[in-house]
């Protein structure tokens, strides 16, 4: 299973990089052969999407105690899917920008107010996406703050088990220890009585010699 996911890995690194490249060339490129890149770049990032999903499907086939390294590798490729999706919006704008400008024959005022109200909305992106990396940042401390907290319960939960097993064990003995006092006991009460009951028959014997002896003369 690990094999399936470190290939669908390499494939989305590679798919990765090759959007990364084409957005970083949109800007850059004459109007007929950015809608034809725009429309590449949809297309490799759903594909891109897709592999995220097969990924995915793959985690959740790990054993629990074995899925926290590849859920964090999830989260990682998850965040950079984000982040290419924030790229391509960019780029897409302001490729809509200029063929709307090509269009309408808005005037170099109207291009610099878009311009910097691309900026401006830029801007804001990038602050919440550091706001969202923060956040993201404080889940997976409390993730692995959990997780130690799980596996310390755990191996409490294995040590009140050793001890209940020892105390079985333990209450066992004491039972057998229990019967084999209380069998002592009674036979030692059996020949206490015993003797008691030799020492009348004794008596009563060297009684009846005296007393027949004493009739005899």
């Amino acid at each position: 299973m690990s094999s399936d996911f470190e290939g669908y890995e390499q494939d989305f690194a590679v798919l990765t990089a090759e959007i990364t490249s084409k957005i970083a060339r949109v800007p850059r490129l004459p109007p007929d052969e950015k809608k034809q890149m725009v429309a590449n770049v949809e297309k490799q990032l759903e594909e891109a999407k897709e592999l995220l999903e097969q990924m995915d499907l793959e985690v959740r086939e790990i054993p629990p105690q074995s899925r926290g390294m590849y859920s964090n590798r999830m989260r990682s490729y998850k965040q950079e899917m984000g982040k290419l999706e924030t790229d391509f919006k960019r780029s897409r704008i302001a490729y809509s920008d200029e063929v709307r400008n090509e269009l309408l024959g808005d005037d170099g005022n109207s291009s610099e107010n878009q311009r910097a109200h691309l900026l401006d909305n830029t801007e804001r992106l990038e602050r919440s996406s550091r706001r969202l990396e923060a956040g993201y940042q404080i889940a997976v401390e409390t993730e692995q703050i959990g997780q130690e907290m799980l596996e310390n319960l755990s191996h409490d939960r294995e040590k009140i088990q050793r001890a209940r097993e020892r105390l079985r064990e333990t209450d066992a003995n004491l039972g057998k220890s229990s019967r084999v006092l209380t069998g002592m006991l009674r036979r030692i009460i059996q020949n206490r009585i015993l003797v008691v009951i030799l020492a009348i028959i004794l008596v009563v014997t060297i009684l009846m010699a005296i007393t027949f002896s004493v009739r005899g003369h």
